[in-house]
């Protein structure tokens, strides 16, 4: 993947990109400026591309079974 590839970054990634690129041209920032800054903006919040992963069905937990405590304490008063 070459630099500066966006091909990993979600679809809400860009649109935020986008946001942030138009917010910096409104404020007088050059083209080239604005969008490396929305970028950095993006990676910043993000941390960079988020990568699509498929989710696994966990397998089913075993039971255990509970333990009962080896002393038992007796209802008798010790004499």
């Amino acid at each position: 993947m070459p630099r500066g590839d966006k091909s990993s970054y979600t679809s809400k990634q860009k649109r935020q990109a986008e946001h942030i690129e138009e917010g910096y041209e409104r404020k007088g920032v050059s083209k080239k400026t604005a969008e490396k800054r929305a970028w950095a903006t993006v990676n910043k919040q993000d941390g960079g591309g988020k990568k699509k992963t498929a989710r696994k069905k966990a397998a089913p937990k075993k039971k255990t079974a509970k333990r009962k405590t080896a002393t038992k304490k007796s209802t008798r008063p010790r004499r």
